[in-house]
């Protein structure tokens, strides 16, 4: 027994045996501390409102980062180290430091878009602000959260003296590195550029309805990089963010969700006009999509067998707009069917009576 006491003394009195001592056990009390920390927390927020809940989930693996860099702060000033030892641990912990700084910035960040983003509600019946500050928020926070990992690895890189002058390059944009870099990643940073343009200038925002490339559909998902658009029929189409800066596109809602819908329907010259924008009035009228401001009834060309009539409904957004035009297709056709059926389109024909032969 008193072989291995004496065995265990000899080990303790290695510097290099107690420094590791000193820092496993700051590190597990450390774990312990944090631990205990979160769990309070946890307990106190349960019966709080959703923002601090989510602020105190948002910041365990922040907060744990920081109480592991303090205990081995604590550590290495009590630890019997060498001078490269203590240079070794110091650079970890600076290294540390920088991860927390950034982690810190982007958990604030994220923080900070859920309790602005809070008072918008995408599902209203009037989304058009909510879209706007959604969309702004996203791509905002998506360009900082590149910025803040491209400065965290460069500041890092600029703590190891062999490759500090590739973070200097990185971080300043200098140097042939730099310039490498800038061209060969020119199509990010066109297209981050292009993101902060976007959120600033919003031609598109999230839920907007869109005609682009000859496809109709809804921004579903903005990014630091491309936009999907989810069409009509499920489909996604992804585009790169400088489209929407480089190339025309239809926005259906940039301003207001309401649209005027168009139906043109070619009818004999024999069919009452008036008769038709009765009707056409009585279904607006009748219908849960039209919008109450505008219906209209015009007769806006003539061909050499029929008229064209063009009919105008307004209805709240596109999806109802679209479902509107239809319904009025389908009821005013049965209507000129069953009332009006001389009036659909025709082919006239004249036959010219040929006269009898009289015989010789």
């Amino acid at each position: 027994m008193t072989f291995y006491l004496q065995r265990l003394e000899n080990l303790f009195d290695r510097p290099d045996v107690v420094s590791i001592a000193l820092f496993a056990g700051a590190l597990l009390a450390g774990l312990v501390v944090q631990r205990l920390v979160f769990r309070s927390l946890t307990y106190l927020v349960s019966d709080k409102d959703l923002v601090w809940r989510s602020i105190v989930s948002r910041t365990r693996r922040p907060s744990q980062l920081a109480v592991l860099a303090l205990a081995l702060v604590i550590a290495s000033s009590l630890a019997p180290l060498s001078a490269r030892q203590a240079d070794v641990v110091q650079h970890l912990l600076t290294v540390c430091l920088i991860l927390l700084a950034g982690w810190v910035a982007r958990t604030a960040i994220n923080i900070w878009l859920i309790l602005y983003l809070r008072r918008f509600k995408l599902d209203a019946e009037d989304n058009l602000l909510a879209r706007k500050h959604v969309t702004q928020t996203r791509i905002l926070q998506r360009v900082a959260n590149v910025l803040i990992v491209a400065i965290v690895v460069s500041w890092v890189m600029m703590t190891f003296e062999p490759i500090r002058q590739y973070g200097v390059s990185l971080l300043a944009s200098a140097g042939a590195a730099g310039l490498v870099a800038g061209l060969a990643l020119q199509p990010v940073l066109k297209n981050l550029f292009a993101g902060i343009q976007l959120a600033i200038t919003q031609p598109i925002r999230i839920d907007d309805a869109l005609l682009v490339e000859g496809e109709w559909g809804r921004v579903e998902e903005i990014t630091s990089t491309y936009v999907v658009l989810k069409i009509w029929d499920w489909r996604r189409l992804v585009l790169p963010l400088s489209y929407f800066i480089e190339k025309p596109f239809q926005n259906w809602t940039r301003e207001t969700a309401s649209l005027i819908g168009s139906v043109t329907i070619f009818l004999d010259f024999t069919i009452p006009v008036q008769a038709v924008r009765e009707k056409v009035e009585e279904i607006a009228a009748a219908s849960p999509l039209w919008d109450r401001q505008v219906v209209n009834v015009a007769v806006v060309d003539f061909r050499e067998e029929v008229m064209e009539i063009r009919i105008l409904v307004s209805a709240s957004d596109a999806g109802r707009a679209f479902d509107l035009r239809c319904e009025v297709r389908e009821k005013l056709i049965d209507h000129i069917r069953d009332t009006f059926p001389q009036a659909l389109p025709r082919t006239r024909a004249e036959v010219a009576a040929v006269p009898e032969r009289r015989s010789a």
